[in-house]
């Protein structure tokens, strides 16, 4: 075929997808993007965005119980569960005409229709037009993970209606115990709700570090959090004003909403996939290569359907990625070896690099540098809180291999030590690199105490981030 419609046909708007698009138009290639839903993705109408909106929501509950440490009164103050998802809404339609107006900006054709992959450089519309590309790239994210089918499953809700909710849950169940499950947990708790998190396992927050698992329990279960571990749902069942739920050994729970947070698995059904003979990989997902290049060669996917690094600035990073090396002349790969990421619990998880269990597990022999202490805040505030720090070091060379942090501001910290730690940062480094006090992130540059791994922190730790 010499004449395509479009030189490249994007299905998908998210981040990822609309990344490659701009990208692909900056060097002259002639772009549609079709979304069948709202222009920008999973992470900017239902997901990360919304949710850091809620997050911030919840935590105000802590700073009124704060503040009156530091002589303020703030008697009567009350949350008004509508205003805070009216003002979301409005938050996130300005984010989507943002993104809206930048891909018009770029010279990028909107579709607002789904499409499906109808051969190697085709696809067609849901009105049933068909068009032609050079290149497809299938950026279409990942959905909500219903997992077991069990009665009255259709009962539950997902993060997807958790943001729409008409009013507000004063009690509520989440299942599961992942990112997903214990941001919602925590920030329902923060806003007043009685939250129980039902999860099969014995542990939160599974590839996270050990010390890091810990903490958080200790600190979800001080906000009040109860948790029914080594526990499943078997089913769901309308009772009076709420919902009946019956665990696995028999008992029930009731509340308000039950919503199902164990994961999302890649968007890939209904695609059109098989009429082509795109490959997926075990776990659904579709399989591509370094390049982002799938089993046909003229098809390529970024961002969670592929299910490498399920975050957006990865998606982010592969679409830019893509759009570079198919159509600028300037072909590279993303690395996936240092990513920072972040769970907005509360307190927050920031985290870069390996954990300590991993890092042994590569046969690596490690030192291990790690504090414990109450912060500069809750000393006058009286409220029950501490932070975690901790770094793993390779013995062989002196390389920061992880830093791990449960606190507040622990995500911006991390992000900063990711810098640090792409140039190969030393222990050395940190200890050579000047304090900033008073910080918490101060505590990053004067550990000198290693730890074995089976140590557990001195009873009578640091009180409030030591002066030097």
């Amino acid at each position: 075929m010499d004449h395509f419609d479009v030189d490249l046909f994007v299905i998908g708007a998210g981040s990822g997808g609309v990344r490659a698009a701009r990208i692909a138009a900056g060097y002259g290639a002639k772009v549609k993007i079709a979304e069948e839903y709202r222009v920008g993705g999973t992470c900017v109408i239902r997901g990360c965005v919304p949710k850091k909106l809620f997050v911030y929501a919840s935590r105000f509950a802590h700073e009124f119980e704060d503040a009156a440490g530091f002589g303020w009164n703030v008697e009567g103050v009350s949350f008004d569960w509508p205003t805070l998802v009216a003002n979301k809404d409005k938050e996130i339609a300005r984010l989507e005409g943002a993104y809206r107006a930048n891909l018009e900006r770029s010279g990028v054709e909107i579709i607002a229709q789904r499409a499906v992959i109808e051969g190697p450089h085709a696809v067609r519309l849901a009105d049933g037009t068909r068009l032609t590309a050079r290149t497809i790239l299938i950026a279409t994210g990942a959905r909500p993970n219903l997992g077991l089918d069990f009665p009255g499953r259709e009962l539950g809700i997902t993060s997807n209606e958790a943001f729409h909710l008409e009013s507000f849950p004063q009690r509520i169940i989440v299942q599961g115990a992942g990112y997903i499950a214990l941001e919602f947990a925590s920030l329902f708790a923060g806003l007043g709700a009685q939250v129980t998190v039902v999860h099969r396992g014995d542990e939160l927050l599974r590839g996270f570090d050990e010390d890091i698992r810990a903490r958080m329990i200790d600190e979800m279960k001080q906000n009040g959090i109860t948790f029914e571990l080594g526990a499943t749902i078997d089913g769901i069942f309308a009772f009076e004003s709420g919902k009946r739920v019956r665990l696995n050994d028999g008992r029930d729970l009731f509340a308000d909403e039950v919503m199902l947070a164990i994961g999302r698995v890649p968007n890939t059904i209904g695609l059109g996939l098989d009429t082509v003979g795109v490959e997926l990989n075990e776990a659904g997902a579709i399989a591509v290569d370094a390049a982002s290049r799938t089993s046909v060669p003229s098809i390529y996917a970024v961002g969670d359907v592929t299910d490498r690094v399920n975050l957006t600035p990865v998606a982010i990073r592969e679409g830019h990625a893509f759009a570079d090396t198919v159509f600028g002349g300037k072909p590279w790969s993303v690395n996936y070896d240092v990513i920072p990421t972040a769970v907005f619990t509360e307190p927050e998880i920031g985290v870069v690099g390996l954990p300590e269990a991993e890092a042994r597990a590569q046969g690596r022999r490690v030192d291990i540098y790690k504090t414990d202490f109450r912060p500069m805040k809750a000393t006058l505030s009286g409220r029950v809180t501490r932070v975690f720090m901790k770094l793993v070091v390779d013995q062989a060379d002196d390389r920061v291999l992880g830093v791990h942090l449960i606190g507040e501001g622990s995500a911006e910290i991390a992000q900063i030590a990711a810098i640090a730690l792409n140039l190969s940062a030393t222990k050395a480094d940190f200890d050579r690199t000047m304090a900033l006090h008073p910080s918490a992130a101060e505590e990053l540059v004067t550990l000198r105490g290693k730890h074995e791994s089976s140590d557990p922190l001195p009873e009578a730790s640091t009180e409030v981030t030591p002066a030097l």
